[in-house]
């Protein structure tokens, strides 16, 4: 309450140790945000991929699936994006949100159900959609008819008359005060807004501005729809720095740090825009280190996306990203602890718990996370490691929902996946494994090759008496110095003559049987 009244007088604050790091390369642009110089959150952007999540776009109804209650829309990509029928009718405030009532005489709009959908929207109908869910592996984009344009401190919904406020500012009397600013906005029948956090202790002519923003954006996607064809991108979410504007810059920041001096001008212009006294906490940044490197960012990253991830009281968690889920693995490492043994094991847990919900956010997965718990007895110990994880969640930007331990010692939680994980976008399956990350063994390689031999030489025993195998190096150090008498075991069944050759070119899975004469190629 004390802060909020601070906010609300212009008085100082206290440093926080939370600031922003930019880095604008002319690939890609990073920023990261540090609390107390540890790394929270990441985020990057490369301009040939433009995350296109937030895009509203002019589509057609290309074909309707009754059975899946689906229809699919031409939005211009070389996939057709993925419409559900619920999906195209306005939707309920998100559970985050308070929903707050106006005043009585708004005009409320028809009841639509999915029954609806298909008569509303036939096939080679225009569509206004926005995209909910970027293009994920083979899947196209997920889109809704449900529109949202977000703001500073307003989210403006031009087909939804349902108005709210964001259930993270807690203190009642500013609950209160925000009603009543929500209320005296000048929203047109139909349309809703939502105040964000960040509105928190803001004056009334700061939403007012917003909303006109927001309202004018709106018009010109309304004067798009009508004056472009079919499939057209109308509206485009801002770039990365825009939008750490938008959603970081709070006044929890203490200072924005930026490497790039146009980059720093934009910042400065974008933040003038809002306040000029927070344009004095962005600094250009002109050391001679690279500034990821000055601030211990780079150092953070490179160790946070290992697969074994160690935990300051010595224990470890290990994270396999899949198609279907997220697997989590907790261990105590080195972490002996004291002598009770229980508080070891629960120490561990919740600075796991800590960890897995920062590598969520870093690493941007989706979908079901699964995560194993070392066994607590405790039901009281369980319940602390499940709040802990509830907790920590609640600075997630993402949708999550979260289960309670079960009996196996398995935590179950979703968090909503609108783009492709960091490393779904930053790596390539290895050319070696194929994204397995294991290989045949040499002693498996060579029982494959030893099995073809057999049957090779079957083969051919009456034409080839002289056979060349070229294999990697490593498997014929193995048919050297350990299957050396099963090799002349092959030659006197079959009288014939075995020669090889390594190929450090050669896959470690791969071999080649040739005529040793002819050079043909024997296949078995």
């Amino acid at each position: 309450m004390i802060e909020t009244v601070k906010k609300i007088l212009g008085l100082g604050k206290k440093n926080t140790g939370i600031k922003l790091v930019v880095s604008c390369e002319r690939l890609e642009k990073r920023v990261a945000l540090l609390e107390n110089n540890r790394l929270e959150e990441y985020t990057t952007e490369r301009d040939s991929d433009r995350n296109i999540v937030g895009a509203i776009y002019k589509g057609k109804v290309r074909n309707i699936e009754q059975g899946i209650k689906a229809m699919f829309v031409d939005i211009g990509f070389e996939k057709n994006a993925f419409l559900q029928f619920w999906d195209a009718i306005p939707a309920a405030l998100d559970s985050g949100v308070e929903a707050v009532s106006r005043e009585a005489g708004r005009k409320r709009g028809q009841k639509i159900t999915h029954k609806d959908v298909p008569r509303i929207y036939p096939v080679g109908s225009d569509i206004l959609v926005q995209v909910k869910k970027g293009p994920i592996g083979n899947k196209g984009p997920r889109i809704a008819t449900d529109i949202s344009l977000a703001g500073r401190y307003l989210v403006l919904m031009p087909f939804n008359d349902q108005c709210g406020i964001s259930r993270k500012i807690d203190d009642p009397k500013e609950r209160d005060r925000l009603r009543k600013v929500l209320r005296e906005l000048d929203i047109a029948d139909g349309m809703g807004v939502i105040m964000r956090t960040v509105g928190q202790g803001q004056r009334s002519r700061y939403f007012v501005r917003d909303l006109s923003i927001l309202l004018q954006k709106w018009d010109e996607i309304q004067r798009g729809v009508a004056e472009r064809p079919a499939p057209a991108c109308l509206f485009q979410e801002p770039d990365l720095i825009e939008r750490t504007v938008r959603d970081f810059l709070t006044d929890e920041i203490d200072a924005v740090m930026i490497d790039d001096p146009k980059a720093w001008e934009r910042v400065q212009e974008l933040v003038g825009q809002i306040s000029s006294r927070a344009k004095k906490r962005i600094q250009l940044y002109s050391g001679s280190q690279p500034i990821f490197d000055c601030f211990g960012v780079q150092a953070q990253i490179d160790a946070a996306f290992h697969r074994q991830v160690w935990l300051p009281c010595g224990g470890y968690i290990v994270i396999d990203e899949t198609e279907a889920l997220i697997a989590v693995d907790v261990n105590t490492g080195r972490n002996k602890g004291s002598k009770d043994i229980e508080k070891t094991i629960l120490q561990t847990n919740l600075e796991a718990a800590d960890e897995i919900c920062r590598q969520m956010r870093l690493r941007n997965v989706g979908g079901i996370i699964i995560a194993d718990f070392i066994d607590m007895k405790s039901r009281k110990d369980q319940q602390a490691v499940y709040q802990r994880v509830r907790d920590r969640l609640k600075r997630d930007k993402a949708r999550t929902h979260v289960l309670p331990i079960s009996q196996l010692g398995l935590m179950e939680m979703t968090r909503q996946r609108a783009a492709e994980s960091l490393a779904s976008t930053h790596l390539l399956p290895c050319p070696h494994c194929h994204g397995k990350g294991v290989i045949k063994s040499p002693m498996t390689m060579s029982v494959e090759l030893q099995r073809a031999l057999h049957s090779v030489m079957r083969k051919y025993q009456d034409n080839v008496h002289e056979v060349k195998v070229i294999v990697h190096p490593d498997l014929l150090n193995r048919l050297r110095t350990e299957d050396e008498e099963h090799l002349v075991d092959i030659e006197r069944r079959y009288a014939g003559r075995l020669s090889f050759r390594p190929d450090s070119t050669y896959h470690q899975e791969k071999f080649v049987i040739l005529n040793a004469l002819s050079g043909e190629e024997l296949k078995p």
